[in-house]
């Protein structure tokens, strides 16, 4: 059995045809190809805009030309991350799928259903003659999640309906009405490398096997994050041991948690046994501070055949090491107005070696813009303090709830039909491209629902089948009760 199998089966085989597209973000060439030809396969109405996005468009079924139009709205590239030992091009192969139970997962890389499930279900509702819907218009952004540039570039002016149904949320029975913005950070320390001095032995260092994830959804869930636990037990080695770092890496994406870091490093002949021990000890401790949310992390310290030739000074690595264990990253602030949510966090997301630099990359999200500015703030005095330069970018503002629209009271009231339960009105602390989209078409009714999804950003992504289905079952429902112009 393959996910072509399950039902509802239209939904499925589009996501089945979107896991052969390798669609990461930045390379969403054929993808959006795939798209357009899909659609004009079956005489549907489809173009890319002049950056990028797809728009397709279906008309009215008869007797429906006069309700309100809806825009269905989902992003077509794909978060690429994927387990140390597993080989994959994320820009050449195709996404391995596999069934457990009630989830949908793949083998070894994240799954692609954020947001491949939205974009399926999109399609689905397009290229299904048996639906009453009023004027539907599809918008399949692209590069969402690097910076959600599809919908910065969106020019205004393109769409006729005045409702967007984000399908990008992750969990089944809750109405997502507003979201956190974000900024992203970079700490640079500049360097000189130097010649290793003789006496001297190499070593590998690394920490894998962590949960990783999201870094706005599972931000709350206090998972181990690999840069911290890096820079935590390189500090003493450094500080107290002689210890030298010739590089040190971390992450991979800055909205995912990093769940795997290595460093090479010089150790002084005569402390080698006393380094091991310190090592063995301290991760020891994470390992048992971290036991109930990252149960598989694994620690590897292992002799290098061959010392490295050159170094970083040992001033610099102190001052990084030092800003990257002491600047925040996690949950900052829980908001007041919504149980359970984080209104405030950063995630200490890259650490890289390169070309004379170590750069440090960081992700902050609020749902209040002052309180993202002042976080900004505070790891630029993190960074400056430790003589690095931090810069900030990319930054974009978060979606403003307003929960007493007539579409939310429409969309709880289909919900409590179909389910016999109360729908969950939430925010979410990840970033959704409404906050993007209203800034632009500022006269649109938003809401975003969608389908159980877990660890999204990680190889241990999942989607949840039975949800798939109930998810398509109420998209249909709101479809045909849109109320009229």
């Amino acid at each position: 059995m393959t996910i072509k199998d399950l039902q509802p089966k239209n939904v499925w085989t589009n996501f089945y045809s979107l896991t052969r597209c390798p669609r990461p973000s930045k390379h969403e060439e054929v993808v959006r190809k795939f798209l357009l030809d899909w659609a004009a396969k079956r005489g549907i109405e489809a173009f890319a805009d002049e950056t990028g996005n797809v728009i397709m468009r279906a008309p009215a079924t008869p007797g429906f030309e006069n309700r309100r139009g809806v825009i269905l709205q989902a992003h077509m590239d794909m978060v690429p991350q994927k387990v140390a030992d597993k080989v994959h091009d994320f820009k050449k192969d195709p996404i391995e799928t596999q069934i457990i139970g009630d989830w949908v997962g793949a083998v070894g890389t994240t799954l692609g259903a954020d947001d491949g499930i939205g974009v399926a279900l999109a399609m689905s509702v397009l290229e299904d003659k048996s639906l009453q819907h009023g004027p539907v218009e599809v918008l399949i952004t692209y590069d969402e999640e690097t910076g959600m540039t599809g919908a910065e570039h969106l020019r205004p002016g393109l769409f006729k309906g005045d409702i967007l149904l984000n399908l990008d949320s992750e969990d089944e029975g809750e109405l997502c009405i507003g979201c956190a913005g974000g900024l992203d950070g970079t700490g640079d320390f500049s360097f000189r490398k130097y010649r290793t001095p003789k006496g001297q032995v190499g070593f590998k260092y690394e920490v894998k096997g962590l949960q990783g994830g999201h870094s706005g959804m599972d931000i709350s869930l206090y998972r181990a994050n690999a840069n911290r636990v890096m820079a935590r037990t390189l500090l003493p080695l450094v500080e107290k041991y002689g210890v030298r770092v010739a590089s040190m890496n971390g992450g991979t994406l800055r909205n995912a948690i990093p769940f795997e870091a290595a460093a090479e490093i010089i150790v002084p002949k005569e402390n080698e046994e006393a380094v091991k021990k310190v090592v063995e000890a301290v991760n020891a401790e994470i390992r048992d501070e971290f036991l109930d949310t990252d149960p598989g992390m694994q620690f590897l310290f292992e002799r290098l055949p061959r010392v490295p030739g050159y170094c970083i000074p040992r001033g610099v690595t102190l001052r990084a090491l030092k800003a990257i264990f002491a600047c925040p990253t996690g949950v900052i602030r829980m908001s007041s107005a919504f149980e359970g949510l984080t209104e405030t966090s950063t995630n200490l997301a890259m650490v890289r070696t390169n070309g004379g630099h170590i750069l440090v990359h960081s992700l902050m999200r609020s749902s209040r813009n002052s309180a993202k500015e002042a976080l900004a703030e505070r790891m630029r005095c993190v960074f400056e303090l430790a003589g690095a330069k931090f810069t900030t970018y990319g930054g974009y503002s978060g979606w403003t709830p307003k929960p007493d629209t007539p579409v939310y009271k429409l969309i709880t009231d289909i919900w409590k039909e179909i389910s016999g339960e109360e729908m969950k009105v939430n925010a979410t602390h990840g970033g959704l491209e409404c906050a993007l989209l209203g800034a632009k078409y500022p006269n649109w009714e938003m809401a975003s629902i969608g389908p159980t999804i877990v660890h999204p950003h990680s190889p241990d992504e999942r989607v949840k089948i039975s949800t798939v289905a109930n998810s398509w079952a109420f998209l249909v429902k709101i479809l045909e009760r849109i109320p009229v112009k």
